[in-house]
């Protein structure tokens, strides 16, 4: 599989002035959501943390910090950017400038299709935008909402893949409508990989192996997805990736993991936001799959 496109992969990790990266399974793969639901920390801090984490061992896991547009502005020291738009595609040029004139590095441009009566043509208005504003579509990521009309969910895919785009797909949140169910995060998963389009996924992955939270809902786990993934690009039914999904035992999920390059996986998940960057690192820590040096 090929890497990341020039620009899109993380820094390398840098303790007392020593270069360590991560393994490419680890790399880049959380993105710093720290001002968000609901972990809700303040920018000033979240900020601060993030550029805490850049000195870090394992400084090659955090991917961008995830921001607003609006609130862009606010953000004093130049950082790595993942802009989520808060309007519609006439809303990316201006993210963009804002971003760019504040010194930052855009990583990407994540923005929700929103018109539910017309998934696709809301897709290539967010195609037309981002070309229009001299984005490289693969720093463009698109949020297809859980709708019960499969057919339009699948059209809106195809004007993403076709653009050259990338999917997001919402795995959380603060309600429960807002948890996929299984079967459906494994079709999204097997439409991404049809199209050869990677995808990142957002809220409710704190943690790699999937529990029941204190907040009364079933998470899914990071670990769960990956191998997910992997299963259903080597051909694995619809119904084996929905028991992977579903594994709750963390020794299962490890024999798993250990016997799988993990990195063919992240070609495809590229990423997660999360809240917090230690509950990821702690799990992995945990489990054995990455230690510090």
């Amino acid at each position: 599989m090929s890497p990341p496109p020039d620009g899109l992969g993380p820094p390398s990790s840098r303790v007392r002035g020593v270069t360590t990266p991560l393994s490419a399974a680890w790399a880049g793969l959380v993105d710093d959501a720290a001002i968000f639901p609901p972990g809700d920390s303040p920018l000033p801090e979240a900020v601060a943390a993030h550029l805490a984490h850049r000195q870090e061992w394992y400084a090659d896991l955090v991917g961008g910090f995830v921001v607003t547009d609006v609130r862009v502005p606010e953000i004093t020291e130049p950082l790595r950017l993942a802009v989520v738009v808060t309007g519609g595609a006439g809303a990316i040029e201006g993210a963009l400038k804002l971003a760019t004139r504040g010194g930052h590095d855009v990583a990407g441009v994540e923005i929700a299709l929103r018109d539910l009566d017309d998934l696709a043509g809301n897709a290539r208005r967010v195609t037309a935008a981002a070309d229009a504003a001299g984005l490289d579509p693969e720093r463009v990521h698109v949020e297809l909402p859980h709708v019960p009309d499969t057919g339009s969910w699948l059209r809106a895919a195809d004007e993403v893949a076709g653009a050259g785009m990338r999917l997001k797909f919402r795995t959380g949140g603060l309600e429960e409508q807002a948890f996929p169910p299984s079967h459906a995060l494994a079709r999204w998963i097997d439409a991404a990989l049809d199209r050869e389009t990677p995808f990142k996924c957002t809220a409710g992955l704190h943690n790699a192996v999937r529990h029941d939270n204190a907040d009364g809902f079933t998470h899914h786990g990071f670990l769960n997805v990956l191998l997910a993934t992997i299963r259903a690009f080597d051909g694995t039914s619809t119904d084996e990736v929905v028991t992977l999904l579903d594994e709750r035992d963390p020794d299962a999920l490890l024999a798993a993991a250990r016997d799988e390059d993990l990195t063919r996986g992240r070609r495809w998940f590229t990423s997660f936001g999360s809240c917090s960057v230690r509950e990821p690192l702690d799990d992995l820590t945990t489990l054995g799959l990455l230690e510090k040096p």
